[in-house]
């Protein structure tokens, strides 16, 4: 392992592997940096809530009075809850709520830089959540019943998006406002489809999976998760089952002879890996000592821009996250083929998604802003704007679909944080047009 590709050295790497900070702990040490006089100590069950005010007295925040919180929200079955964080308006009546979802393998703490703005409009209620399997969310086994392609993709989707359903009937909120990172933007969208008048507006951020690869289209999934974890059945949650299907119009296993799947644009060694569900955060776990050193390798590059004690908080963070076990992560491999493509793309579904719908991109962004420009025109031609019941506009009132593509100036995929300033103003005017 190279010093220049992975940073840390090998003794520092032993002292953070030694010293196992846990994820709570790492948590809190990156919204330290929240400009609050005090934060709430994260909570590690979910009996208690730990809050505290931004400021002592709380009259003293210029923007409050605000209070911060921290929740682990149980959720039916066995070992299935979800990390919270929220920032409420104290002495004012709620009326809006705006919900955070990471992309894979992250955790709320990543939005660090964003809490503070989208905390401050009046009427409204901030929440960033750690989907469930990732984070500091409990790390249920996963496993997939289903045996036609079809359903498994629908089943990883629904490992995720049922639990948020649940959250969100838990914190009796009826319509939110959702902006997803990523991943977080695919499910945000997929959980769009699936619970019809539960979002007031879809803001995705570097959204992945939204344009269409022939090859990943076709791609076999993996049998199942890795054989050497346990993996009981889920609970039944009682939950509605998703009927979004792969469209009949699509051939999932045929080519015409017109048309031929590109070359892999990935390592071989890769696409072996990918096919056997070994996520690289199982190289992290497996590597032992040397995993902070790996670690190192993608923290000292994506966040050099940032002042060297941030940097290090989210390299101590990431690795906290990385380290735990795998749970969530084995859904990846159902949802995208190798090469990051969506195997059931939501180019073929999100012009039905019935409410205004931002797409936000960095201008160096990795994820190709084509697809969103494409889902654009899908939700302005197929789309139909719904009331907040999902059911058809009243008579005499617009239909059509609602869409817009904004690009952060000078960000890569991590919009939100590399262009943070930027991203927090377009996500304020957005809140305020809801």
């Amino acid at each position: 392992i190279t010093g220049a590709l992975f940073p840390l050295s090998y003794k520092e790497g032993f002292a953070q592997w030694w010293a196992g900070v846990s994820p709570a702990v790492a948590e809190a040490t990156v919204l330290s940096f929240l400009p609050f006089n005090t934060l709430p100590i994260p909570s590690t069950t979910t009996s208690t809530t730990h809050s505290a005010p931004t400021a002592t007295p709380p009259a003293v925040d210029p923007y409050g009075p605000r209070v911060c919180s921290s929740t682990l929200v149980q959720l039916s079955g066995k070992d299935r809850s979800i990390n919270e964080f929220a920032i409420t308006r104290t002495g004012e009546e709620k009326q809006e709520d705006l919900v955070i979802l990471h992309g894979y393998g992250a955790g709320l703490g990543f939005f660090y830089r964003n809490f503070d703005t989208l905390s401050r409009r009046p009427g409204w209620k901030m929440w960033a959540l750690d989907l469930l399997g990732m984070g500091r969310s409990s790390r249920p086994p996963f496993k997939i019943h289903a045996t036609d392609k079809d359903a498994k993709i629908r089943e990883a989707e629904d490992w995720f998006i049922d639990a948020l359903e649940e959250w969100r009937v838990k914190r009796g909120i009826d319509r939110f406002t959702v902006v997803g990172h990523s991943l977080g933007g695919y499910l945000a969208t997929a959980y769009t489809l699936k619970y019809p008048g539960r979002i007031k507006k879809l803001i995705l951020a570097s959204p992945v999976g939204i344009p269409e690869d022939p090859w990943a289209v076709k791609e076999n999934l993996p049998e199942n998760p890795p054989k050497d974890q346990s993996h009981p059945p889920p609970p039944d949650t009682g939950l509605q089952t998703s009927t979004t299907s792969l469209p009949s119009t699509v051939s999932t296993t045929t080519t015409t002879t017109s048309t031929r799947p590109p070359p892999r644009r990935i390592p071989k060694w890769v696409h072996c890996l990918w096919e056997a569900n070994v996520s690289p955060f199982s190289l992290v776990r497996w590597s032992g000592p040397l995993g902070p050193r790996l670690v190192s390798g993608w923290t000292s590059r994506r966040f050099s821009f940032l002042p060297t004690a941030e940097s290090q908080a989210l390299h101590t963070y990431s690795y906290s996250l990385f380290r735990q076990r795998g749970s969530g992560e084995y859904a990846l491999a159902y949802i995208l083929a190798p090469g990051a493509y969506a195997r059931n793309p939501l180019i073929w579904r999100i012009g039905k998604v019935g409410i205004p719908t931002v797409l936000m991109y960095g201008e160096v962004d990795w994820m190709d802003v084509a697809g969103g420009y494409a889902a654009e025109e899908a939700i302005r031609q197929q789309g139909v704007r719904r009331d907040g019941d999902g059911t058809e506009p009243r008579e005499g009132e617009p239909g059509g679909g609602e869409a817009k593509v904004l690009i952060v100036k000078g960000a890569g995929h991590h919009v939100y944080l590399d262009g943070w300033e930027e991203f927090n103003e377009m996500i304020v005017r957005e809140m305020e047009d809801v």
